[in-house]
């Protein structure tokens, strides 16, 4: 059984979900709250060391962490639908998609990088906040450019890495009241991909630990 250790507001698990759903993957979900200190629990940090989420074990004889690192197995050893070009320009091409979001975005905003600001400068929350709002704006403004006119899939039409990512800026972006004005691709490519029944099940807000189904 592939176990995936989770909690509801993670934009990083949202992103494996969706890949588990769009595989038919079977897995168990295991939360722990983050806002809690969970991922400090002994059994946890065993499991992921870093004490983040997602970590996805039962599949390899060790926990598999990171995001990319998931998806990437599960494109390997799941390979229909594939989430990964053929070509080498293309495979490049959505995973610098992918990393806008993974890399340069989300890291600057999860709650340890929060709670770094509060306690080493005095922010508060809506210090916290609006430090949030300004990177997943840059975010957005990248993907803006990149994507194509028109497109309703972040490369070449067809579901992949990048559209996985998008999709978890998409959700950061308006947890921190950023609107899509001024970026319609954004805007088309992301009604686009939350009309996908896998995409729109791995939504954070319909999650077994998401305070509105408790």
């Amino acid at each position: 059984m592939i176990i995936l250790h989770s909690f509801w507001l993670s934009l990083a698990t949202y992103r494996v979900r969706i890949a588990l759903n769009l595989k038919r993957v079977a897995f168990e979900e295991r939360t722990h709250d983050l806002t809690k200190g969970h991922q400090n629990a002994a059994a946890f940090r065993a499991v992921n060391p870093a004490g983040a989420v997602p970590a996805l074990e039962g599949g390899t004889p060790e926990p598999l962490t990171q995001s990319l690192a998931i998806i990437e197995w599960l494109d390997e050893t799941h390979p229909t639908p594939a989430l990964l070009p053929t070509d080498a320009a293309g495979r490049a091409k959505v995973r610098a998609l992918f990393l806008l979001t993974a890399a340069d975005t989300h890291p600057l905003v999860v709650p340890r990088v929060r709670a770094q600001l509060t306690q080493r400068f005095g922010a508060d929350d809506a210090a916290g906040a609006d430090w949030a709002a300004h990177w997943f704006r840059e975010g957005l403004a990248a993907y803006e450019v990149l994507l194509p006119e028109g497109a309703t899939r972040c490369y070449a039409e067809t579901l992949s890495i990048a559209d996985l990512a998008l999709a978890s800026h998409l959700i950061g972006a308006a947890r921190f009241g950023v609107t899509l004005d001024g970026f319609p691709r954004v805007a088309q490519v992301g009604a686009s991909l939350m009309a996908v029944p896998e995409v729109a099940a791995a939504h954070p807000n319909l999650q077994i630990d998401a305070p509105s189904v408790r």
